[in-house]
């Protein structure tokens, strides 16, 4: 391939937001022919949806400035031909490929072009810089860059950049970018570590995906429905936070769950293990309260609430301070119980809670210690009834097989599966088929979700007395 006689243009598109959802806004394409620009083409867009207010803030394009622009459709054909037997080249390529392919697949032009990311060269032919956003690199090689987030100001200076990018590798017959230009499509999307045996390999199933560095660190860990559609997403996402993932991964790895469910919940278990660097989201230190009960000295079961790993007296674990104190307070007025003595206000002489009114006179001793404790009972027996035992069942990693959740006395105990053939005569035989995980605030929260939201009758099995057959079938 003659690199110097090669039709190249360079494109900037600026968007309403992300690839998936967003839509465009201005264009600029820059033909380079014979290492000459010989075209600029450059338009507002109208994306026929508001522009959010951060868009309007970072590029400065306003909904009156597109309200009389053509809609994409109306000049696709413009840029389909523009594009046309050329290699596409952008800073960040994928997002802006992705885009255009996106686009014109709505109004149904097939796009597929040979394409050269600009970040990826400059990392490959001026390594060590600070940083490889497009604004901080310019600055680095001496190239101007006015009016930056604007389609043509971006397209102008990549395309500078791409020329400067071109004479450097020239000192090498251009064995970067003879290597680069060798990758199919989809192979020019992975990062530069990163081989291409490791993405092909990834399944498009349900399940959780690992970014691992060179040595094998777990750098990000995420959830998909399909996780090899996941996964390149991240790498045409045009953010400095997955330009930094992509380029500090090495390895990919995966593991099927079947179903969101599981993959939910075998995510929130790697972050709490693992500590990804680049995962923000469940990292944060949830307080675990309990509700504890214990006798004082006057005799009376006293309720209390307490910030604690322990599992002594515990009645309850809760990972909200407002949720426990307003079922202690539910508790006082279902069962006559006095706030005093339920830990909700401190206090030596009689209750004066704000909104619990009703107590029979315990603090003022005109209860009788035996009677009150009856009623404390029967509250305890209540809270351990609301904590259920049960198996939710899910699809499996295969036809033939069931993905298992058990949740023991309201505590997420670990999943599992189960081929369809086996039957399961007693409950407690589901024990033998999950792997055992740590319950916590995070899959309380995916587990109470999918309760409220996902559940119908025949993916609970709940115990039953004597022995029964559980069909899963």
């Amino acid at each position: 391939m003659n690199f110097k006689e090669t039709k190249y243009v360079v494109v900037d598109v600026e968007t309403t937001g992300g690839v998936r959802y967003g839509r465009m806004t201005e264009i600029c394409i820059v033909t380079i022919e014979n290492l000459n620009v010989t075209d600029v083409y450059t338009s507002l867009i109208n994306p026929q949806e508001l522009i959010p207010r951060n868009i309007i803030a970072l590029t400065g394009i306003t909904n009156e400035m597109v309200a009389d622009a053509p809609t994409f459709e109306q000049i696709a054909h413009v840029i389909e031909e523009k594009t046309r037997d050329a290699i596409f080249v952008a800073h960040s390529v994928n997002f802006d490929y992705g885009f255009l392919k996106k686009e014109l697949s709505f109004v149904g032009i097939p796009f597929l072009r040979k394409k050269l990311c600009t970040v990826r060269l400059s990392r490959k032919l001026i390594p060590g810089l600070p940083s490889y956003s497009l604004g901080r690199l310019c600055r680095s090689v001496g190239i101007s860059l006015i009016g930056a987030h604007r389609a043509e100001a971006d397209t102008r200076a990549t395309a500078k950049l791409f020329l400067k990018l071109l004479a450097i590798d020239e000192v090498d017959d251009f064995e970067v970018f003879a290597n680069y230009s060798k990758k199919s499509t989809r192979q020019g999307t992975l990062p530069p570590h990163l081989k291409t045996k490791d993405f092909e390999r990834l399944p498009e199933t349900p399940g959780i995906y690992l970014f691992k560095n060179q040595a094998g660190k777990i750098l990000y860990v995420g959830k998909a429905k399909n996780i090899k559609s996941r996964v390149l997403s991240h790498m045409y996402a045009k953010a400095q936070k997955s330009l930094n993932l992509c380029n500090a991964t090495h390895q990919l790895d995966f593991v099927e769950t079947g179903n969101e469910l599981c993959a939910l919940l075998l995510e929130a278990d790697y972050i709490r293990k693992y500590y990804p660097p680049f995962n923000r989201a469940q990292k944060r230190p949830v307080n675990t309260y309990q509700i504890i009960s214990y006798v004082n000295q006057k005799g009376i079961i006293q309720l209390a609430l307490g910030k604690s790993k322990k599992k002594t007296n515990s009645v309850l674990t809760l990972y909200n301070r407002e949720t426990a104190t307003e079922l202690l307070m539910r508790l006082c007025e279902m069962f006559e119980l006095c706030p005093r003595y339920c830990s909700l206000q401190v206090t030596y002489g009689e209750c004066s809670h704000y909104k619990v009114k009703h107590c029979n006179g315990i603090c003022r001793d005109k209860e009788e210690v035996e009677t009150y404790n009856l009623r404390v009972a029967e509250a305890l027996r209540y809270i351990e009834n609301q904590q259920e035992t049960y198996v939710i069942t899910d699809r499996g990693r295969t036809p033939q097989e069931k993905a298992i959740v058990l949740i023991e006395n309201g505590e997420y105990q670990g999943f599992g599966f189960i081929d369809q053939t086996e039957t399961i005569t007693e409950f407690d035989e589901f024990k033998g088929y999950i792997d055992r995980y740590k319950n916590s605030y995070h899959t309380t929260q995916i587990v109470s979700a999918y309760m409220r939201n996902k559940v119908i009758s025949h993916d609970i099995i709940r115990p039953k007395v004597g022995e029964i057959s559980l069909s899963l079938l």
